[in-house]
């Protein structure tokens, strides 16, 4: 407390005019009110060197703390539940360090998740390009027969373009991840939106020899993204085609009512195992029912989409007998 030239300068000032007081109260009044002076001056300054030492003494507490926090020790509680501007500090101070221990975790599990997913994408990306790299061995063998050549080269071009959609998709979940999609807010005829999701799945569907059913009002509007939202939808279409046998049937049915736009989505296929329904949302699941060329990116992708804009997507499942997708977009005054 003493190094403190500011203290000390103090002290020299409170003391001289204590001398001063006590001067001009013995050549004005009486010695005995010099000495009263003096006396109550000096106690006075007593008390303020006693209250300074204290708040000193709480300040390097509150410094020891600090230090203790910028080394990471975020459990510490400092307050004290009292009146006064060192309690009200200590309290901004456990503050800061709850908001530090938060940061620290997200930090955390934000890292492990990345981890994660770097091991995710490695291993999707190992797969179809050591399959490619032994097809192009093969292909440059000279005595290869035609047939196996046609043959490599279009399973060639089919991994390249499984590549290219991953890459694409985990591009499209880090701008959603990260917040830097912009999602328009145009009013969408629900007639225009399944129009431009069924043209990406008519090809798979007309190969399997599906039919799709599309009941309720196409008249029904909703506020969002028409091409984000799209991607959602192509998303548990392409789902939907996959786990439906040929000839299987696929109904899209649209409501609304003053609460929500609806959108429920149903196959007739082979259905989900209930033990994979809770984990069918998460990057890179693969349920047992799933076929061989699936990644598990497409569901994670489109709920994403969905709940970005306001929106929850849920799931039901029967095996066997088919599975249901209830989209629901609400208005942006409903929470």
């Amino acid at each position: 407390m003493l190094r403190n030239s500011e203290f000390r300068i103090l002290l020299l000032i409170m003391f001289c005019i204590t001398f001063a007081a006590a001067i001009v109260a013995a050549l004005f009044l009486s010695l005995q009110a010099a000495v009263l002076i003096a006396i109550t001056s000096v106690a006075l300054i007593t008390c303020s060197v006693l209250f300074t030492r204290w708040r000193y003494r709480e300040i390097e507490k509150l410094s020891g703390y600090l230090r203790q926090i910028s080394g990471g020790n975020y459990a510490l509680d400092i307050r004290d539940n009292h009146e006064g501007e060192l309690s009200i500090l200590k309290s901004d101070i456990y503050k800061v360090t709850l908001m530090l221990s938060e940061q620290k975790e997200y930090l955390q599990n934000d890292k492990l998740l990345l981890t994660n997913a770097i091991s995710d994408i490695s291993h999707q990306l190992k797969t179809p390009l050591t399959s490619m790299m032994v097809m192009a061995d093969l292909l440059s063998n000279p005595e290869l027969p035609f047939e196996k050549r046609v043959e490599f080269t279009r399973n060639i071009s089919n991994q390249l373009k499984r590549i290219d959609w991953l890459v694409s998709s985990l591009l499209k979940l880090s701008k959603l991840d990260a917040g830097t999609v912009t999602f328009k807010e145009n009013v969408i005829p629900i007639e225009s939106l399944i129009q431009k999701s069924v043209e990406a799945v008519s090809i798979p569907m007309d190969i399997k020899d599906q039919t799709l059913l599309i009941e309720g009002e196409e008249s029904v509007t909703f506020i969002g993204d028409l091409n984000w939202t799209a991607e959602a939808i192509i998303n548990i279409l392409k789902n939907c085609v996959e786990h439906t046998q040929k000839g299987g049937l696929i109904t899209i049915s649209i409501s609304k009512n003053v609460l929500f736009t609806e959108i429920l989505i149903t196959d007739n296929g082979k259905g989900i195992l209930k033990e994979d329904i809770p984990n069918i949302f998460n990057r890179f699941y693969k349920g047992r029912n799933a076929s061989e060329d699936s990644i598990g990116i497409g569901l994670a992708l489109a709920q994403s989409i969905v709940r970005s804009q306001n929106g929850d997507i849920e799931v039901t499942s029967k095996q066997g007998k088919g599975t249901q997708f209830l989209i629901k977009f609400y208005p942006k005054a409903v929470k």
